[in-house]
């Protein structure tokens, strides 16, 4: 989708508003504005989709006006005492695109609003991207996100193993993980990775028994099963 000529509506962003009214009265304890991954602000925010030639459009303060307005009309009706953050893709991964040095501007006029944090991803927007992937191949955008602001920053990214991501906030490439796959794969995986890391992990008690260290057992035969303690 390419925005041209008429200036966004404001219903547009009194959508964004009732939206998080909503999730108020759900009950949740924090927004996180959805700017990456092709969607509506992600859209404004690239040249390759933002051919406007207004004050929405053209130079990068116009292209980050509508991100800063919709997050304005939602931080003035979210609780003071709750935070806002922002998932942004970093680079549209395409010549010409949206780029890491965008988003650190985006980051630091956000920051300036109040902006709690921001969830660092990348690309999503465009079927010319080139995307070059592996273990933990979008930390650098964050890296490069938290070297400029001080707000808190989310990695996220093919980071899956206890280690990798322990590595991450130790070298204060970011602040935060974010799992996806992981716990798709795994849905015990915080658990698991705090024991790695040398962790004590309360469960609820209807899972204790499931810890092998819980199973009531002296060991383990070489067919595989339990060989159950002497009396």
């Amino acid at each position: 989708m390419i925005f041209q000529h008429r200036l966004p509506s404001r219903d547009v962003i009194q959508q964004f508003v009732d939206g998080a009214k909503r999730a108020e009265r759900a009950g949740a304890k924090v927004i996180e504005l959805h700017g990456a991954h092709g969607y509506l602000i992600h859209q404004f925010l690239s040249p390759l989709t933002n051919r406007r030639n207004d004050e929405y459009g053209g130079n990068l303060t116009n292209r980050m006006r509508f991100a800063i307005d919709v997050y304005e009309a939602v931080r003035a009706v979210w609780p003071d005492v709750l935070p806002i953050g922002i998932r942004v893709s970093a680079t549209d991964w395409v010549e010409g695109g949206w780029s890491v040095e965008e988003t650190v501007e985006l980051a630091k006029a956000l920051e300036a609003l109040g902006c709690d944090y921001m969830h660092v991803s990348s690309g999503g927007l465009s079927p010319a991207q080139q995307i070059t992937v592996g273990p933990g191949y979008q930390v650098p955008f964050a890296e490069a996100v938290k070297a400029a602001v001080d707000m808190p920053v989310i990695a996220v990214g093919q980071i899956g193993d206890p280690q990798q991501a322990e590595a991450i906030l130790q070298n204060n490439q970011a602040d935060m993980i974010a799992l996806a796959r992981p716990v798709i794969y795994d849905p015990r995986w915080v658990w698991h990775a705090a024991e790695a890391l040398g962790e004590t992990v309360d469960y609820p008690r209807q899972y204790e028994r499931g810890r092998p260290d819980r199973w009531g057992a002296s060991g383990i035969n070489a067919l595989g099963n339990l060989i159950p303690e002497k009396e």
